[in-house]
């Protein structure tokens, strides 16, 4: 043990012994009993040993909620950073099957807002056509993978997800129409939302 470690021992009183056993560093103001001139209060009752008032206690509960209170924080990003991820991976493979789907044939111009019907040949080839396996019934020529319709944006929607896209666009539009000037006040205008 260091000289002046031992030192620090033997001088020490019992909250200052507990912090350098502990390797915390409690810092403790110059005791003084007049000062400037004046005694303000007894230097033994804010010096005293047992005093409540712990001050390694009080710097190892103040860790401890910093501690505490990092980890909180840290534990939300990690839950945000988890549902960025979600979100990439989701816009990623949306991204691949749209790329995808706009390289399968087609001998017709693709218009947004139409359902498509998406077909694969014995050959393996992907083709698009206008007419569902429904209208062409027990003669359907090949088997069907799926339908789709072309959104205005040119993303592609799966058939069972239109219903859904759709009111999301219908909500969408009545929020864009009723929001064309900026209000005089600077709160949010939901108005229309449930009109």
């Amino acid at each position: 043990m260091l000289t002046g470690e031992l030192e620090a021992r033997r001088t020490a009183v019992p909250w200052e012994l507990e912090a350098i056993e502990h390797s915390v560093v409690v810092n403790l103001v110059e005791t003084s009993t007049a000062p400037s001139g004046m005694e303000l209060v007894s230097s033994y009752q804010t010096n005293r040993v047992g005093d409540p008032m712990d001050p390694h206690s009080q710097v190892q509960k103040g860790d401890d909620f910093v501690k505490a209170n990092a980890c909180n924080k840290l534990t939300v990003i990690a839950d945000q950073i988890r549902y960025l991820q979600e979100q990439a991976k989701k816009v990623l493979e949306e991204a691949k099957r749209d790329a995808d789907l706009h390289h399968a044939a087609c001998n017709i111009v693709k218009k947004p807002g139409n359902m498509y019907y998406l077909y694969q040949r014995p050959s393996g080839q992907k083709y698009f056509s206008i007419i569902s396996p429904k209208e062409w019934g027990p003669s359907c020529p090949h088997p069907f993978l799926g339908a789709f319709k072309l959104q205005p944006d040119m993303s592609w929607t799966p058939v069972d997800e239109v219903e859904k896209r759709d009111a999301e666009l219908a909500v969408m539009g009545k929020l864009l129409s009723h929001q064309t000037a900026l209000p005089p006040y600077t709160g949010p205008n939901f108005r229309g939302l449930d009109e």
